[in-house]
């Protein structure tokens, strides 16, 4: 039953990545991947909250760990997608961008780990 319950949300997960990084692409028409980024610092926050607040603080069961942690936001982040892009904006020539990319992605993610805890603990 497991396995249903992660194929679903990670089908939730990967539709809502789609419709997401598509509406933010499309507003932004920029060559940065700022949609990519969007949705992982926005999945980084996610699974900090989700993980404090059904390991640590015991608000919500643990089975919502895996069904909205494996399942959505493992289909939701993307972090093949952010690699291929940050290797493309090298390819072309773009290394401030590309090393913008990986900067960002990698401050941003960790600090909206950390403040999704922070809410966590709020709660």
């Amino acid at each position: 039953m497991r396995f249903v319950v992660v194929a679903a949300f990670g089908a939730l997960g990967a539709l809502s990545r789609y419709a997401v990084d598509g509406a933010i692409s499309r507003a932004a028409q920029g060559q940065f991947p700022i949609g990519t980024l969007v949705i992982n610092v926005v999945g980084s926050f996610a699974l900090g909250a989700l993980v404090e607040l059904t390991t640590n603080r015991m608000v919500l069961p643990a089975e919502w760990r895996i069904a909205l942690g494996v399942g959505f936001l493992g289909a939701f982040t993307t972090f093949s997608t952010f690699s291929y892009e940050t290797v493309r904006m090298l390819e072309s020539g773009a290394l401030a961008q590309a090393v913008l990319n990986v900067v960002a992605s990698v401050v941003l993610g960790v600090a909206a780990a950390l403040f999704g805890v922070a809410v966590a603990w709020a709660v």
